[in-house]
């Protein structure tokens, strides 16, 4: 009896150290095929491994960077909203359309792109606040509640203002909530360059979540399609693109700095804090607007920008502003097309601006666009492009 039960206490620990062993071999595997399951210097999960794909082997990053696709077909994937879930929302210009972005298994690629709103006049932006997804049409502002239990079932949308602007030119719209749980909400010119009576064109407003109280938070702004918040001062920072028809190089496009509502910050009389317009400029003197934090690339189209916040990254990136240049479109050089890091110091200005990712355009030829940039709880970064139709990952491992 003794013996019969030694044996089989041999045999079933032969069995589990066999069943141990496969089953490490095809998860070593697996992983190795796919991503790793954590870095152990950042706590960051899902690092891909394996080769980069080769559409995106073009791309020049710092070492230690790497760029992946995290979902591809997302037609015109212009500005990015994350929800608490971790459900990416993704608005369009030239398409009428919202889409979610889903990565169920949380390994570092989308697994689904859903439809979630169409018919809509280009629904460039988008903004999460507690579980409702708020979308921004050129003329109005929507909400669609409890977004994440609805998002697959074509949800209904409350309309919270709907008083802004139909102009076209400049129409479409980024939107986020500041510190202060208002919604910024931009009106860009109605034209390249002109003088509105409309104290709501080339602006940045902002409204309570709501809609209620709009008014106007920083004039003279051309057409920004990106802002964000610093972590620490909480000032608020914007890109704007600069007018045109004024040559290649001339005048640059800005990242500007507000610091409390009523500032102004240039256009139509005076461009890149020191180019007097020629139409305009006559008629009030550069120096009594906010001067830029930075002259960025001339007619680069600076549009989305974000703060780095996370821990994936090195620590020399904390709270450096990561801007997607979407490219230049009547230059006869093209210049953008990538993403540009801005450093800042500690009273808030930008020491050095250079690019961190580059090679969407060869030579002359443009095959993507970066638009916006969002940075994930992981550290990691997700990056929309509008011509690629693509959202791409930036991960960092030693």
């Amino acid at each position: 009896m003794r013996k019969s039960l030694r044996l089989l206490c041999l045999g079933l620990t032969l069995s589990a150290f066999s069943t141990g062993c496969s089953t490490g071999e095809a998860n070593e595997e697996t992983a190795s095929n796919t991503t790793q399951a954590a870095d152990t210097e950042t706590g960051a999960t899902n690092i891909p491994t394996g080769p980069i794909d080769k559409d995106l082997q073009p791309i020049k990053l710092p070492d230690g960077f790497r760029i992946d696709y995290y979902a591809k077909d997302v037609k015109n994937a212009r500005s990015m909203a994350m929800s608490e879930s971790g459900i990416l929302f993704v608005g369009t210009r030239s398409n009428d359309k919202v889409f979610a972005v889903i990565d169920e298994n949380q390994d570092g690629k989308a697994d689904e792109v859903v439809e979630v709103a169409s018919g809509l006049n280009s629904p460039n932006g988008v903004a999460i606040r507690n579980g409702d997804l708020y979308v921004a049409e050129i003329n109005r502002v929507l909400k669609y509640p409890n977004i994440e239990q609805s998002f697959r079932n074509k949800p209904k949308y409350e309309v919270v203002n709907d008083q802004f602007p139909s102009d076209a030119h400049h129409g479409w719209k980024y939107i986020a909530f500041g510190p202060d749980d208002k919604l910024y909400v931009p009106v860009g010119a109605p034209c390249n360059i002109c003088k509105s009576e409309k104290p709501i064109y080339a602006s940045i407003a902002r409204m309570n979540p709501d809609g209620t109280g709009l008014e106007v938070y920083a004039e003279g702004v051309r057409n920004t399609v990106g802002f964000a918040w610093h972590p620490d001062t909480k000032d608020l920072y914007f890109t704007d693109n600069g007018r045109d028809m004024l040559g290649d190089n001339m005048p640059p496009d800005e990242l500007n700095r507000a610091t409390k509502k009523g500032q102004h910050f240039g256009y139509p009389y005076c461009h890149a804090g020191t180019i007097s317009d020629p139409e305009f400029g006559k008629q009030r003197d550069c120096s009594e607007f906010v001067q830029p934090v930075k002259n960025l690339s001339p007619h680069g189209a600076a549009l989305g920008m974000k703060f780095y916040t996370g821990s994936m990254f090195p620590a020399e990136y904390k709270n450096t502003i990561l801007i997607a240049e979407h490219g230049s479109w009547n230059r006869s050089s093209k210049i953008g097309y990538r993403l540009m890091q801005a450093t800042t110091d500690g009273s808030g200005g930008v020491t050095e601006y250079k690019p961190f990712a580059e090679g969407w355009l060869q030579g002359e030829k443009d095959w993507g666009r970066p638009v916006d940039v969002l940075v994930m709880k992981d550290g990691s970064l997700l990056v929309s492009d509008d011509k690629n139709d693509a959202i791409y990952r930036i991960t960092y491992t030693k």
